[in-house]
């Protein structure tokens, strides 16, 4: 399996990685050896992943999702699909 997954930093900000190792990734997030982004704002916490079969899907997802507003990235993780559809037509209209 591999994952695209959503961590959330000691200062509240996002971070959207994808791994195909997640319990493994998340120790090196905590230590300060997952990524640059992360070793600045320790500690962090899993909020949200997916799974995929594949770690060019998980990927794929990581970039869709780092694209996105904090606000849709909450709504995911909400699983507010409804909001994610509105989300998505007000970015459309501006």
């Amino acid at each position: 399996m591999s994952y695209m997954y959503i961590l959330i930093c000691a200062d509240g900000s996002y971070y959207t990685g994808s791994t195909k190792y997640l319990e493994k990734r998340l120790k090196q997030h905590q230590s300060g050896k997952g990524a640059n982004f992360t070793k600045k704002r320790l500690p962090v916490k899993l909020l949200y992943y997916e799974e995929y079969k594949r770690i060019d899907h998980a990927f794929y997802r990581e970039k869709q999702i780092q694209g996105w507003s904090r606000k849709k990235k909450e709504a995911l993780m909400r699983q507010d699909f409804d909001g994610l559809k509105i989300l998505d037509k007000k970015k459309s209209t501006i």
